[in-house]
């Protein structure tokens, strides 16, 4: 435990990690990654470019320090990062390199305002902190390898099939490439897929992908959207290797699912599934495990236009055959032919006055996925429609993220 002088010291650098947060943990990632390389092998590139991974360190930090007398109010936050770390492969032995790069960025940054006497109230701050990561993710390590079909770290997976879902989107099936089981896992969690072999790729790459079908004890299936090059934004290493090279037959290395974004059992309440684009794959995890339990549900997909739409047949034949189940497609763009046939529900944007209208039961538990400028959007709109912050579930593809309240919820 924290002596009260060290606690005192942490909670009175609040204020500077609020505004320097983000200096800190780019100039922190720069050092780390100059000295060791090798972990370039681990954290996402494309995170790292676009400043996300940044971000959501210098918020994981800055909550560190102000609940530091009270860690017990950060452990959501421990458990959701802990569940990508044992995804990724972290261990232990990484922890004190990066503490030592996490110090070297606070002197760098703050200069003469780091006094030896903040800097070691950090080293035994971190101390504390990274103990408690250790803790739960070693946890996590052996329950991955413990149960049935389970390994540890990353194991090779044989694709079986691959399926074109839409125009951008492609699924794909994996099987234990030593023919054993496949464990089993909660609607709403995730894989990680390990890539050592991109052409032109100095450094492996991992990515996780959300598990785009119900729990089976056959295949794991994920659901990948191309990402092409778009203005100054490149095209996704992993998603076009992926799309353009990877086929059935080959051999990928998967770590055992994992996250925090799962459905929760035993809640009486309805529920409302709402998704965007390619974060419609957890929710189609969740969608067939609420159609096995008959649970009153609303599932509510937007998409630019049935060209892009993927599995829509799919939850339409789930929502056909279970009376507990709607279902209700948006579509920002319809192309004639989506006209034509009647392929949506609503054109344009999701709105709160629809939401209204399609879901009676405002104390339903939401469940939302999809790029970030929409789930804001839907934050905002799920608020004004009447549901309850506290019933909304959300899930980010990459570093966490807060979705900020709507000023006239505040």
């Amino acid at each position: 435990m924290l002596d009260q002088k060290t606690i005192d010291i942490i909670k009175s650098t609040v204020p500077v990690l609020e505004q320097h947060g983000e200096a800190i943990t780019k100039t922190f990632y720069e050092l780390m990654f100059k000295n060791h390389p090798e972990l370039l092998n681990i954290f996402n590139h494309a995170n790292q470019k676009q400043g996300r991974q940044q971000k959501a360190l210098a918020s994981t930090v800055y909550a560190a320090a102000k609940y530091i007398d009270q860690l017990d109010a950060i452990i959501p936050v421990v458990t959701q990062i802990a569940h990508k770390h044992r995804s990724l492969g972290i261990k232990p032995e990484h922890y004190p390199i990066v503490g030592e790069h996490l110090l070297l960025a606070i002197k760098e940054v703050l200069q003469d305002a780091a006094t030896e006497e903040i800097i070691d109230a950090w080293a035994k701050a971190y101390a504390v902190i990274a103990d408690a990561f250790i803790t739960v993710e070693q946890g996590m390590y052996e329950a991955a390898e413990n149960q049935t079909g389970g390994w540890k770290d990353f194991k090779n997976f044989k694709v079986e099939k691959i399926v074109q879902e839409s125009d951008c989107i492609k699924s794909f099936y994996f099987k234990p490439a030593d023919g054993g089981e496949v464990t089993d896992y909660l609607p709403g969690q995730y894989i990680s897929l390990k890539l050592t072999n991109i052409p032109g790729q100095q450094f492996a790459h991992i990515r996780q992908y959300s598990l785009s079908t119900s729990p089976n004890k056959e295949y794991y299936r994920i659901s990948v959207k191309r990402e092409d090059e778009i203005n100054d934004k490149p095209a996704g290493v992993v998603s076009t290797y992926l799309h353009n090279e990877v086929q059935a037959g080959d051999i990928v290395e998967i770590s055992a699912p994992a996250g925090d974004f799962v459905f929760e059992e035993n809640n009486g309440k309805s529920v409302l599934l709402l998704s965007g684009g390619v974060g419609i794959t957890p929710m189609l995890s969740m969608l067939n495990h609420l159609a096995d339990k008959n649970k009153q549900s609303v599932f509510v997909h937007a998409a630019i236009n049935g060209n892009v739409h993927a599995f829509s047949d799919e939850v339409k034949q789930i929502s056909q055959n279970n009376e507990a189940i709607t279902s209700f497609f948006c579509y920002e763009k319809p192309t004639d032919l989506d006209k034509e046939d009647k392929r949506f529900d609503k054109e344009g944007f999701i709105t709160a006055d629809w939401l209204k209208n399609i879901v009676k039961d405002k104390d339903s538990i939401v469940y939302m996925c999809g790029p970030v400028i929409f789930m804001q959007a839907m934050f905002e709109a799920l608020i004004e429609a009447g549901f309850k912050r506290e019933n909304i579930r959300y899930e980010f593809f990459g570093p966490a993220m807060e979705l900020k309240e709507p000023a006239h919820a505040k």
